[in-house]
């Protein structure tokens, strides 16, 4: 073997892998590392962000496009804590990933050197939402083995983060070892006996219901949902924010289950007799604050599959709990053996039904004010953007529009197109579309509020810089929606903390590189998205929205008034 810097030697494993691409802003702590992305520019690209909550945002996105662990590299103390947004993330969607922290040298450590922080404190399990484990590497000969226990860790059971610690002075050692071989996920079967029992339950059922979401979906496991699903002519619902597992399309589709659900969904969710909840681990916003389902014992029968034994009892308690992974659970229930006839088909056509409904642009008949039709809006993006479209966004009240009106193609057709947190991180949105442009080529859409935006707008300068193309869509109401919503709901017309001023958007997008316009009625929309999708970069069409429309469902006007 080659002797090498270890910084040299991690690049190599991560290469062993299938790395493509890493993300990160880089830090003296690390140059080993960077000198080692420097001679392997061939075979792995180093991505420069302009701050670590971006990268992080970044690699969380690459965790989910690609199934296998988002890597993004940052420097101690404030670099670290800046990324915490993106382990949050990875971790409450269930992404895996990988977070590598350049450190203090070993002879520093535990003196409050410059920049120090103790990691496992920080991001460790104890947390019980940051990473699923972190570690520290001492000795640079255990470099492979480091890396190939993280990959691991990131891909088996619930997928998640992980933290890997990288002292400076190690990085600079001369080191002879060589990568481990590229580690793949493990595949946990259902037990057949359990699947004998799920089929008595189908059979003893009048009002199944479905609702798929989680980690670990492939286009493999969600065309095997359907097929299962096609067999047994179940209605299948989306967890909240996995809205592309199960075809928007499908004339069994029954809606999304997450904030701001249809309301004849929510009533038909606690209707059911038999909920089959295949990969969510059925969290606040999936169950309605513990409500559609409730805790601990469901009124209805649940049976619970997901990949972590874990997961499984930790709130609920099912029915029937199967451990499997989403690839081996879909294939076993694909062949699982359905009668001749079904008593709910009728059920199933009108679960698809109230869904339809909720996405008529139509808007079930409310009149919002204001010269934009948000619905119409949602409707010319079906019509334009590409069937393989990737669909990012962060966290507030615009999102809705997106998840209640847009139909998204499922996984079975072979790309992810949704990118969205399920924890709620404001920021995601503009960083996950110019990392899914980075890494796939696809069309890339974000939409964004104009709070949401300056989260992470500084990453419109490393999409400039690496060529990526991005298109967004922001909604310029001049307030943080969501919690102007809950004030005028808690304290109605005491307006305090949620009104923003707002920069010139558009020249702000424009100083950075990107082509820019302003829209304020709902017929300039189309034009400028058309004129957005032929640019050769990346496009930002602002929207002047009435902050008066501030849900899918109602004005805030109509909230105040009712809370009066």
């Amino acid at each position: 073997m080659t002797t090498q810097l270890a910084g040299h030697l991690l690049v190599d494993c991560l290469i062993a892998q299938g790395v493509t691409h890493a993300f990160g802003v880089p830090g003296e702590s690390y140059l080993a590392v960077l000198d080692g992305f420097h001679d392997r520019a061939d075979r792995i690209r180093f991505v420069i962000n302009r701050q670590e909550g971006g990268a992080a945002f970044m690699a969380e996105a690459q965790g989910k496009l690609t199934g296998r662990p988002g890597i993004c590299f940052v420097t101690r103390g404030p670099g670290a804590t800046n990324a915490s947004i993106g382990l949050h993330t990875a971790y409450q969607d269930s992404t895996p990933m990988v977070l590598f922290v350049g450190d203090v040298a070993s002879d520093a450590r535990d003196r409050e050197a410059f920049q120090e922080v103790d990691y496992n404190a920080f991001f460790g399990p104890s947390t019980k939402g940051m990473a699923k484990r972190v570690e520290r590497i001492d000795d640079p000969r255990r470099i492979p083995e480091y890396v190939a226990r993280a990959f691991a860790t990131a891909m088996n059971g619930r997928p998640g983060p992980v933290v890997l610690v990288l002292p400076e002075d190690m990085l600079t050692q001369a080191v002879d070892a060589a990568p481990l071989p590229r580690v793949e996920p493990v595949q946990a079967w259902a037990d057949p006996g359990a699947l004998r029992e799920l089929r008595t339950l189908l059979l003893a059922a009048e009002r199944p219901l479905v609702i798929a979401g989680g980690g670990g979906w492939t286009p493999q496991s969600a065309a095997a949902l359907q097929r299962f699903a096609e067999n047994w002519q179940l209605p299948v619902a989306n967890a909240f924010r996995f809205q592309d597992c199960f075809d928007n399309h499908h004339p069994q589709y029954a809606g999304d289950v997450g904030l701001g659900i249809n309301p004849a969904l929510a009533r038909r969710i606690r209707e059911s007799d038999l909920v089959l909840a295949i990969g969510p681990r059925l969290g606040e916003a999936t169950t309605g604050g513990y409500t559609l389902l409730e805790a601990p014992v469901p009124a209805q029968k649940l049976v619970h599959i997901h990949a972590s034994a874990e997961e499984l009892g930790r709130v609920y308690q099912p029915t029937l709990a199967i451990q499997a992974t989403m690839n081996a659970a879909a294939r076993s229930l694909e062949v699982l053996t359905a009668p001749p006839s079904l008593p709910w088909s009728a059920w199933t056509a009108a679960c698809h039904a109230d869904y339809e409904v909720n996405v008529d642009v139509g808007n079930g008949g409310i009149v919002l004010p204001g010269s934009i039709d948000m619905p119409a809006l949602i409707h010319m993006l079906q019509k334009q953007l590409p069937a393989d479209a990737v669909l990012t966004n962060g966290a507030g009240n615009f999102a809705s529009w997106l998840h209640r009106f847009y139909r998204y193609h499922g996984l079975l057709k072979g790309h992810k197109t949704q990118l969205a947190p399920t924890n709620g991180a404001m920021g995601y949105g503009v960083p996950a579309g110019i990392g899914a442009a980075i890494l796939t080529g696809r069309t890339a859409f974000t939409i964004a509020g104009d709070g949401d935006f300056l989260m992470n707008g500084q990453e419109l300068a490393t999409a400039v810089q690496h060529g990526a193309k991005s298109v967004i869509v922001l909604l310029n109401n001049g307030t943080y929606g969501t919690i102007r919503m809950h004030q005028e709901r808690e304290y109605p017309a005491r307006v305090s903390g949620s009104d923003l001023r707002n920069p010139d958007f558009c020249a702000l997008a424009r100083a950075y590189g990107y082509m820019a316009e302003r829209i304020t009625h709902t017929a300039e929309f189309e034009p400028a998205l058309q004129r957005a999708l032929a640019a050769d970069g990346g496009s930002l069409i602002e929207v002047m929205l009435d902050p008066e429309v501030i849900t899918t469902r109602g004005t805030l006007s109509a909230i105040r008034n009712k809370s009066r």
